[in-house]
């Protein structure tokens, strides 16, 4: 395959995987089409997903530790402290969601363009912009990439990384790069300890067979400085590393040999969390670019041995199937966002892909593929499209019946400072601007006799779900229904016996 006027010099080829370092600076000071891209990605998530849609669960579990606004929620040993820095520049002050919103776009639309940026010199403009546009165009990457959530962060780091590893491998004499790989790899760890071990797993055997001690020790040093915080918190808060990876793998059900893919088949309708994942498949129609996707990848990777540029290929798409093989394999319920790394390592091979089928056929089967290609990705753009305002609406619904419920509670007498129990704790505690509390369960955080203690202090709501049978300490407490849901709601404080 042709790269295209102004892409990899003749001299590229001839020398296999080694670039003109001259030819990638140049090229690496022409943003243009990659910062437009950035900024349409940026507009498109304010637009699509709404700044003014609330916080989601996880989200407040991430926030809450940076805002002074609410209390902290339970912080379990699966999460790291990555997404809670990141959003506290803003929610360290503000509690605007809107202003919160505003400002992870911005930084994941920035992210994207120096995630691709990096690869410049490595595949053509066009080949960067194409997947670029693939990634960001995709429901999962529109819905996450505003909201206080790791999996984006993890996929840019992992695009980052690769990209400057095989940067430095083409020109090991610039110091850019190599620096670029720690970031990016400090990134990954940063956010999801986890996740970065898997999506580097064939960079450190491509690192050891290139025998690159640098390049080992950006890699390595990178992961560890990102991975600092949440092992002295392993130590400090759950008693070392081994018990805090014990209980994360509690948490997530028990990790080993789970088939997840039906699963995250069904979470692509645009279920956010698939646990348990049950009922029927998406339409076809919504599942399809899936399955579509690792072939498109497969025929990248043949193009790129036809073009003897194997390695800026084939090392994208071995880490995204490392980063996949745990959620697809290894934990027996889904989310869409665990995939984004993979799809966005795998957006490069598959971009390459695609032009090679609109520029390789000669004669009278170019139209005639251009237009199928053209059918294909249009309508794979329509059908994102219309998961993610299908998923945009039922969140905004789900978040709207928090805060109603929230008013209520205020109605009812349950201010700040309060403590609410029982189901959806967190989510209703925040939104009230209270504590949240379990006594079982992942967010386990607190006993039975603290919190009848508590209900003598401060107002205490315990809600129970539909079906569901209250808590022993507060079948006393006068009922209320709210929405959905019972809520009781202890005696005012002062006429409960503490203890």
């Amino acid at each position: 395959m042709s790269d295209g006027p102004g892409a990899l010099l003749a001299g590229t080829r001839r020398r296999g995987e080694q670039l003109p370092a001259q030819h990638t600076r140049r090229r690496a000071r022409r943003p243009g089409p990659l910062a437009l891209l950035a900024a349409v990605f940026a507009l498109a998530q304010l637009a699509l997903v709404r700044p003014v849609l609330g916080l989601g669960w996880d989200e407040i579990v991430y926030v809450s530790q940076v805002t002074s606004h609410h209390p902290a929620a339970f912080f379990s040993a699966p999460r790291s402290r990555g997404v809670s820095l990141l959003v506290a520049p803003v929610a360290s002050w503000s509690s605007s969601t809107v202003l919160l919103r505003v400002h992870l776009a911005v930084l994941s639309a920035l992210a994207l363009y120096l995630a691709l940026r990096c690869w410049r010199g490595l595949f053509p403009t066009r080949v960067l912009v194409t997947a670029g546009a693939f990634f960001a165009s995709l429901w999962v990457t529109l819905f996450y990439g505003p909201q206080a959530m790791p999996n984006y962060w993890v996929a840019v780091g992992a695009l980052f990384t690769v990209g400057c590893l095989l940067r430095h491998r083409a020109d090991p004499a610039a110091r850019g790069p190599l620096w670029g790989v720690v970031a990016g790899a400090a990134l990954m760890a940063w956010m999801r300890p986890a996740d970065a071990v898997w999506v580097t797993v064939p960079l450190l055997v491509t690192v050891l067979a290139l025998r690159s001690p640098r390049l080992l020790l950006a890699l390595v040093g990178g992961l560890a400085a990102g991975a600092v915080p949440w092992a002295v918190e392993a130590y400090a808060a759950f008693g070392g590393l081994r018990e805090r990876l014990a209980e994360a793998s509690r948490i997530q059900g028990g990790l080993g040999w789970q088939i997840a893919v039906d699963d995250q088949l069904r979470s692509l309708g645009g279920r956010a969390l698939c646990r348990p994942c049950t009922g029927s498949m998406p339409h076809p129609v919504i599942t399809l670019w899936w399955f579509v996707l690792p072939l498109l990848a497969v025929l990248g990777l043949i193009v790129a041995v036809r073009a003897r540029r194997t390695l800026r290929t084939l090392l994208p798409l071995a880490c995204a199937t490392t980063s996949a093989l745990p959620y697809l394999f290894m934990i027996g319920y889904a989310a869409p966002r665990f995939l984004q790394p993979a799809y966005a390592l795998l957006a490069i091979p598959v971009a390459d892909a695609l032009w090679h089928l609109v520029t390789a056929p000669r004669g009278r089967w170019r139209p005639t593929v251009r237009a199928l290609v053209a059918l294909g990705l249009a309508g794979h753009l329509t059908v994102q499209l219309t998961v993610l305002v299908y998923t945009v609406d039922r969140n905004v619904d789900s978040r709207r019946d928090w805060a109603r419920t929230a008013g209520e509670l205020h109605r009812l007498g349950v201010r700040p400072p309060c403590l609410v129990t029982g189901h959806e704790a967190i989510p209703i505690g925040y939104y009230t601007g209270c504590s949240s509390g379990a006594t079982s369960g992942n967010n386990e955080n607190t006993t039975v006799a603290e919190i009848v203690r508590t209900a003598g202090r401060i107002p205490v709501a315990a809600f129970t779900g539909p079906g569901g049978t209250p808590p022993g300490y507060a079948r006393d407490w006068p009922a209320h229904r709210i929405g959905g849901l019972e809520a009781r709601i202890a005696p005012a404080p002062g006429s409960v016996p503490a203890g």
